[in-house]
């Protein structure tokens, strides 16, 4: 048999498990053993299993829903049942419900060895495949920029990575927040793990607790099975959750409990589960306000900002642009196979203008400019009308305009009140709504 992998054996004749540890232990490959349901379930939640081979009839439960229970826990674990000869019809049903094979008893230890090695190879596979597949997503997010603000950040993120100090990145909508998220896992130590990402804004307040920490069958109108959640999908990886502020504040104590000390508790479930998770949030949110104003719980807010990156505008880092442009011209798909260029006068206008939508704006005008080049190069005629018109608006606002006035009278009415946002309102005479409107609008989300 191969080696490196581990294997629980559940069955409750002493004979039988005494015979399959035995055969089926390896020199670098274990076995555990369990006599019930409930023995299986407090190894499952104390370490990782490969293949189970689970009996059909236990004391305290039917073996069909152990394996679901299982599956649920670790989905690359492969279940093999073990049923008597008059059982044909329950081996069958486990087959449908998502075992790998199933066996008779009494068994050919030769055949079932040769069933636990291929459970075991699908296993990795599996395994193989999702890694795969992450480090796939996390190749194209590349962080790009040589600016004063980009190296600060990157340079943060460089020291940050090698710990699973929970990472709390601020900054605008379009800015580069997943970005840096990827950067952050590509450099840790679980960069070989899953990297699971969700947008908090998706989910439900009525499903929240279900999507986060999973549930068993029977918890819920619509629970037919059991489900694992995010915590186990993202079990010795990283959990990305984006839009923080967004969470229901009724979920926020369980995560809470979950960054203390590992813990959660599936909807539905009497005892607690364990995890392994390096966490990193992000936000276009003010949290400190959103405590204030009792829709962010305090205790949560002071967990995650730990160690806080805030990720610049477009706008506050604008000698990025031609390398960004030139990044998006290598790496678009609408762009492979072609050598696409810029005109002096296009750059210049992307140049000057001011980039309310962040990075994300540009790559979208860029894909567009693509698609509207001219012999392989981009013109003005290439670019939106309105973003030609507003590379001009830009032009006048770095001699000084209104807008730019305004945005440094924000600036100063800040420090006079030591950031106290409410009292810089007043100081300007405005409502507290229309000053967090203007600091997202110059990019001033810092403060």
């Amino acid at each position: 048999m191969a080696d490196g992998y581990s294997i629980l054996v559940v069955d409750d004749e002493p004979a039988i498990v005494r015979l399959l540890c035995r055969e089926l232990s390896g020199a670098t490959h274990v076995v555990f053993s369990a006599s019930t349901a409930a023995e299986a379930l407090a190894h499952a939640h104390s370490r990782s299993f490969d293949v189970a081979i689970v009996d059909i009839c236990l004391p305290d439960g039917r073996g069909t829903d152990l394996m679901q229970t299982l599956r649920s826990l670790q989905p690359e674990m492969e279940v093999i049942c073990v049923t008597g000869h008059g059982s044909i019809g329950d081996a069958v049903e486990a087959m449908r419900l998502g075992a790998y094979d199933y066996v008779t008893k009494p068994f050919n230890l030769d055949e079932l060895e040769l069933v636990v090695e291929r459970a075991y190879q699908k296993s990795s596979l599996r395994l193989e495949n999702r890694r795969l597949r992450y480090a796939k997503m996390a190749s194209g997010d590349v962080v790009v920029g040589m600016s004063p603000a980009m190296r600060k950040i990157m340079y943060l993120a460089e020291r940050v990575a090698p710990t699973d100090v929970p990472v709390l990145l601020m900054g605008p909508s379009g800015a580069g927040k997943e970005v840096m998220a990827h950067a952050i896992q590509r450099r840790s130590h679980r960069r070989d793990m899953q990297f699971v990402i969700k947008n908090c804004a998706t989910l439900s307040r009525e499903l929240a607790n279900s999507e986060l920490f999973g549930h068993v069958r029977g918890a819920f109108t619509g629970a037919l099975h059991n489900h694992g959640g995010l915590m186990v999908e993202a079990h010795k990886g990283t959990l990305f959750l984006d839009e923080i502020g967004e969470l229901p504040l009724e979920v926020q104590g369980a995560l809470l409990r979950v960054l203390e000390n590992g813990s959660y508790t599936p909807v539905g479930e009497k005892g607690s589960r364990n995890c392994d998770i390096r966490f990193i949030f992000a936000t276009n949110r003010d949290l400190a306000q959103e405590v204030q104003e009792g829709r962010f719980s305090e205790a949560l807010y002071h967990r995650i900002n730990v160690f806080t990156i805030v990720v610049p505008s477009l706008r506050e880092r604008m000698e990025d642009v031609p390398l960004l442009v030139e990044h998006f011209l290598q790496t678009l798909p609408v762009a492979q196979g072609q050598q696409i260029t810029l005109d002096d006068a296009a750059m210049a206008c992307l140049s000057r203008y001011d980039w309310p939508g962040n990075v994300r704006e540009l790559r979208n005008v860029i894909e567009r400019a693509v698609i509207l080049s001219e012999n392989g190069r981009i013109v003005l005629r290439s670019l939106p009308a309105e973003l030609v018109a507003g590379g001009k608006r830009s032009a006048f606002i770095e001699r000084g305009s209104l807008r730019e006035m305004e945005k440094t009278r924000i600036i100063e009415a800040l420090k006079i009140c030591q950031e106290n946002k409410s009292l810089a309102a007043k100081h300007l005479g405005i409502s507290r709504k229309t000053l967090y409107r203007k600091l997202h609008m110059y990019g001033l989300t810092s403060y």
